[in-house]
């Protein structure tokens, strides 16, 4: 808009701000595949050429070319992007971000815990937690853990991670193959035979919908009682093909993907030193931080966190002293 201002062509828009980029633009910007090299088709779609409003299409129903040009960024980088922006992040006071937004869950229920800080708080005291605890008790048990506890644990693994793969390289990378591997291969076979069941079931349904329809004409069974299983039959066929799909893509996908330790590897040679967490850094390297239950029975408040690296190279268990207002580990 700007640089059609500068050559006086009239682009309608006389009282638009040309010297900065609006939101939206960014946010489209952000969500373009055609900057990691692939063509993107259908994205809209018209009613009919007697009324030109413009209907976006959902993301299944595009039809997408990859790698069909020179890329601008990696598809790393881009996937990282959609990852960052998944979790809404707000400023806190003194224009502060959390790092740990959308990346602390609950070891019990599986919830996401959630950043908690008072005006009059000390700096020490800001936490997250268990975000229904306050409104359902019976839900899960109170979970909680001071963000400077936490900074500290993480900051401390990273840094091992780091001087792990400069020390030694090579068993790092040997172990973190294993790892990777033997969770896909899990996973991968839970999937195919997940798939096999559907596509059994949709066969059947298949031949449920010929029966019931020779029943129907022959006057076994109603209209109504055809009407009624049919669209029982109809919802059901509906969903498991949804689901094959789903599956399908999957298991395409996890087959001929290699492995992502090389990945992995690159993105820590980044860092020499990590001395503080960014949103960035924890989205780049971690996939998800678990923490549990406190335990309290030898007289000192005792808590495990799981620290999940990310394309499941690693996993660091740590159980250390997290006291309320007291000593940080």
């Amino acid at each position: 808009m700007a640089y059609a201002l500068s050559q006086s062509r009239d682009n309608g828009r006389h009282n638009a701000k040309t010297h900065r980029w609006g939101t939206q633009t960014i946010c489209h910007i952000l969500e373009r595949l055609e900057y990691c090299g692939h063509t993107v088709n259908f994205r809209t779609h018209m009613k009919s050429y007697k009324v030109h409003k413009i209907i976006y299409n959902p993301q299944d129903e595009w039809l997408i070319f990859e790698n069909t040009h020179e890329p601008i960024i990696t598809q790393h980088e881009f996937d990282l992007v959609q990852e960052i922006r998944k979790n809404k992040r707000r400023l806190q006071k003194k224009d502060e971000l959390n790092p740990f937004s959308g990346m602390v869950y609950c070891a019990d229920c599986g919830a996401k815990m959630y950043l908690s800080r008072r005006v009059n708080e000390r700096p020490e005291q800001e936490h997250m937690r268990f975000s229904t605890y306050a409104k359902d008790t019976k839900e899960c048990t109170v979970h909680y853990i001071r963000t400077c506890v936490l900074r500290k644990i993480v900051l401390g693994e990273l840094n091992k991670l780091l001087i792990a793969v400069i020390e030694n390289e090579g068993e790092f990378v040997q172990t973190a193959m294993s790892n990777s591997v033997q969770k896909q291969s899990t996973e991968l076979a839970k999937a195919k035979k997940t798939l096999k069941q559907a596509e059994k079931r949709i066969s059947e349904l298949d031949k449920l919908f010929k029966r019931l329809y020779e029943d129907n004409v022959l006057g076994k069974i109603s209209d109504e009682r055809f009407e009624i299983l049919s669209a029982e039959y109809e919802e059901e066929q509906k969903q498991l093909k949804s689901t094959v799909a789903e599956l399908s893509a999957f298991i395409d996908t996890s087959e001929q993907k290699s492995s992502d330790v090389t990945a992995f590897i690159r993105l820590v040679k980044k860092y020499e030193h990590i001395t503080e967490l960014t949103p960035e850094i924890m989205h780049e390297l971690i996939e998800k931080i678990v923490v549990h239950e406190p335990d309290k029975s030898c007289g000192k408040r005792i808590q495990q966190i799981d620290i999940y690296f990310r394309f499941d190279v690693a996993i660091s268990s740590i159980s250390t002293e997290t006291g309320k207002y007291g000593r940080t580990a």
